[in-house]
Parts: structure tokens; sequence; C-alpha cells
């Protein structure tokens, strides 16, 4: 079958690899359909992630069919379509029994980064029964594939994670796919004004067309005094970093209010500074996440319902075997105005 592989810091090819097979009794092999690139793909070639190692399919976002399903798989059998969830949970283990399925003890998030993901003819889906979803009839499957991580991960992680609620005062910083998941679902909670921060002035107009009440250009380094004068100058009572740079998180600290959360989404290969010397005394929260999924089954009927059309995230549509141009869009979304790209198997 054709993969996308990880070679290595920098280095990625398309590659002829075997058809995976089923190991574990748990395990479906699943024919993919539709997948997606995911920021946190970019932040593995650049090697920042330690737990990929050269040789991984990448990707942990699709939908498919089922192939074929371990002797222990009850939920599922074959010629089901399916949502593939990024994070594998066997749902018994003390943590999933927490509701962190990110932090599952034989799963969590594997695919794509210590086992072989989904951008590939097929793929192994360990945990079928918790980490696969039906996928309804009559279905939007590009939009299903929103919902394998971006959407669960700027609500969870930014959303909720963040204490949005109605009335309070919102600046996600990066209007990114990631940014814009978060500002898409954030508005379930009806907050007073969303402030989208970014450098890029597509991506902000794309931002205000998405529903952001405000937004501000952050070239000139004066981010920061802009928020105070749209706050009164008291700060948001959510700041959401969805980069994952040290000058976001940085920028974050300087956006919150007394009493605020700052949400930390991006996927950070540097460290960062700290500056409690500060905020000791502001009454604030920081909080850091994976994204666990809970939230699969009310997003899916969210979307079913069209209170929310994460299609709109997708600007370009590749075949497996343009995946290279696909990652080079997806890489250079300043030139080509990418957000997410759909990649058909």
């Amino acid at each position: 079958m054709k993969a996308f592989v990880y070679g290595g810091p920098g280095l990625k090819s398309l590659e002829d690899r075997p058809k995976p097979e089923i190991k574990e009794a748990g395990d479906a092999i699943v024919k993919m359909v539709k997948t997606t690139i995911c920021g946190t793909d970019l932040h593995i070639l650049k090697g920042d992630v330690a737990t990929c190692a050269p040789g991984r399919i990448l990707g942990h976002e699709g939908v498919g069919i089922v192939d074929s399903v371990g002797a222990g798989v009850t939920a599922f059998k074959p010629g089901d379509r399916v949502l593939i969830s990024c994070i594998s949970s066997c749902g018994k283990c003390e943590y999933c029994r927490r509701g962190m399925f990110s932090h599952c003890t034989s799963g969590g998030w594997i695919l794509g980064n210590e086992i072989d993901g989904t951008q590939a003819e097929y793929v192994r889906t360990p945990h079928a029964d918790t980490s696969l979803y039906p996928i309804p009839a009559g279905a939007d499957e590009e939009a299903l594939v929103m919902l394998s991580d971006i959407l669960l991960t700027g609500f969870e992680c930014g959303v909720l994670n963040g204490k949005v609620e109605p009335g309070s005062t919102v600046a996600i910083v990066g209007s990114g796919p990631i940014g814009l998941a978060v500002l898409l679902t954030a508005q379930l909670y009806s907050p007073a004004q969303i402030i989208m921060i970014d450098l890029d002035d597509n991506r902000l107009q794309v931002a205000r067309q998405f529903g952001a009440t405000h937004t501000i250009n952050s070239a000139d380094g004066k981010a920061a005094d802009a928020v105070k004068q749209l706050t009164g100058g008291r700060g948001v009572d959510t700041a959401i970093e969805a980069v994952g740079v040290p000058a976001t998180f940085l920028l974050c600290q300087d956006l919150v209010a007394a009493g605020g959360v700052i949400a930390n989404i991006g996927v950070h290969g540097q460290k960062v500074d700290l500056h409690l010397e500060r905020l000791w005394s502001q009454n604030i929260a920081i909080t850091t996440r994976l994204v666990d999924t809970v939230t699969t089954p009310m997003l899916l009927k969210t979307v079913q319902s069209k209170k929310i059309d994460p299609t709109r995230l997708i600007t370009h549509r590749f075949k497996l075997d343009k995946i290279l141009d696909a990652y080079d869009t997806f890489a250079h979304a300043a030139e080509t105005k990418s957000l997410k790209v759909i990649i058909e198997v």
C-alpha cells in the first residue's frame, strides 16, 4: 500500500508499505477514505516530537471503512463506515475511567506517533470498540474528518479548559486551523468578545467571516495594548495559545486579566518563560491538555444538526499520491492561503 513516511527531521516520502495486520484481539484494520494533515504533523517533521521515530507512517485523523476486525471487537464489522479518533482508548484503565483518554496506559495519542497512522491506504486501529465511531447515514464525511482531532482539540483544550462562558471576553492567539476551530466552538457559549490575533491578514479576514468580534495583526508588537483598549484596560477572561511558539505564550501572559485563564493548545518544542514575578498575585490559572476526545459524541450531534459547519475549515483537496504537494501547501499557508487540506485515499 502507499503510505506517507516520516524519515527524520525535514525528511518525508511517499512509500510502498505492507498492508497492516491484526495484532491484538481489539484491533481493526480500516481502509482509509479521507484523511488530513495536522499542525502536529509539521511539528513531527521539525523533530519536535521525540516519541515519533523515523520510519513512522504519519497521520492520526480520518474516516474509512472497516476491512477486518480482531476476535475481541464487538461494536464493528467489516464494511462499517467509521470515524477514526486521534486518541486510542482502552476504556478500562484508571485514566480512561477518569475521562483522560489521552493518557490511556495502552493507547493515547499513538496513531502516527508511536504506531503507524492514517496517511496511508490502510491503518491498524487499536481498541477499536472504544476508538472508532460509526458514521451516521448521510453524514458529510469531510466534515467528520474535522472531528477526528481539530474541532475536538479546539473545543476541549481551548474552550472547555479556558472556561469560556456567556458574556466573557476571549482572545485567541493564532488564527490558523486550530485557532479557527476554537473560534467556531467558542460561539456555542456566547462570549461577548472573541478577539483573534495573528500575523496573517488573510487568516484574520477568515476569522471575521467565522464570527470573531475583533481581529488584531500583531506584527507591530502592540497586540496587548490593542486588547487592553478593547477590554477597558483589564485584559481578557480567557487567553488561548494556539500556535506553539514562545512569543505567543508570552503574549497570552500580557493579555490575561486578573482572575482569568491561559489555556495552552500549541505543541511547544522549546522552553517558554513564565513571568511569575508579575503573575503570582493575579489569581490566574494556566491549563495544558492533550485532546481526550471525550466530547466526540456531543460534537457529532452538533455537526449533524448544522450548529457548526467544520467544512468551512477545508480549503484544499488532494489525492494520496499528491500528499507531498498537500504538505507543501499546508506548510506554506501564508502563500497558499490554506487552512485544512483533505486527502482522498
